[in-house]
């Protein structure tokens, strides 16, 4: 981790603002050991992995909440066996105060397990404001999808920008973490064009190793090529050593430009490095204040 350099104040203002995390239902541990490194308020989405059950689900949102954070429990389309399990998650979250923003998307599953195909569909349910949701969070690919053609991938992203509005509820777009920031940049660019103003939250790896983030960005189709890795201050003949984002940061910092991309935050991946990815952004958005 490169955490001595220099960085400009333009990170830290306004994209390192109210930057968001990510952990699994196992992580609890984790969040509470590194509870004191997160600012208080921060949202933290909680996956919804096929190995974790409702009540690790559940324990995992009330744990965000009790140690001062957001919740924003995932809630996946493909891995809802019927719509009695849906209502069974929401009412769980409603219950244990935890229901006010979601963030909803397909899953890995290539076959629905129950009645939902795809992440418009539980939109389309009318049961997340039912139960008490306010705020939904939906999913973004500047790469594309490995699964899904680019053409599908627009059409349903307009159909859920204009679904949440005619319900009433707010909603922000968080994308598929990158090495590059140029195709994530000319990607919201498009996004502002065909008229969605949804706030976008940026996915960025967190500070991890490099045989480690290689391996998620092959499972999930992010391009990673030799130029890109190279870019982004990876060593594909190192996979021994470690890497954090202060390149793309400064990066997308300099090529951020509200009145293009409008409202736009950052979204760290902390791959189970909760505490190391908190105590990195800290470092970092120090030097950029320095």
């Amino acid at each position: 981790m490169n955490v001595g350099s220099t960085a400009p104040a333009a990170v830290s203002t306004p994209l390192l603002e109210d930057f968001s995390l990510e952990m699994t239902g196992k992580d609890v541990a984790r969040l509470e050991e590194a509870a004191t490194a997160i600012p208080r308020g921060t949202r933290i989405n909680v996956t919804f992995l096929g190995n974790e059950d409702l009540t690790m689900r559940l324990a995992a949102a009330r744990a965000v909440k009790r140690l001062g954070f957001v919740p924003v429990p995932h809630i996946s389309a493909r891995r809802l066996g019927s719509q009695r399990q849906f209502e069974d998650f929401l009412a769980g979250l409603r219950s244990d105060g935890t229901c006010d923003n979601v963030f909803v998307v397909g899953g890995d599953p290539h076959r629905p397990e129950g009645p939902y195909d795809d992440s418009l569909s539980l939109i389309r349910t009318g049961l997340l404001q039912r139960y008490g949701v306010h705020h939904v969070g939906i999913s973004g690919y500047p790469e594309g999808h490995p699964a899904i053609p680019g053409g599908v991938l627009w059409s349903a992203l307009g159909l859920k920008d204009s679904e949440l509005a005619e319900r009433g509820l707010s909603g922000g777009i968080t994308t598929q973490f990158a090495f590059d920031v140029d195709p994530v940049l000319a990607w919201i660019e498009a996004v502002r064009e065909r008229g969605i103003t949804l706030p976008v939250r940026i996915g960025v790896p967190g500070p991890a190793g490099v045989r480690r983030l290689m391996s998620y960005a092959a499972r999930f189709g992010v391009g990673a090529g030799a130029s890109v890795a190279k870019k982004y201050g990876l060593s594909l003949t190192g996979l021994m050593g470690t890497a954090g984002p202060d390149r793309f940061l400064r990066a997308l910092a300099d090529g951020y430009e509200p009145g293009r991309h409008g409202e736009v935050k950052v979204h760290f991946y902390t791959f189970g490095g909760l505490r190391a990815t908190s105590e990195w952004v800290t470092g970092f958005r120090k030097e950029a204040l320095a």
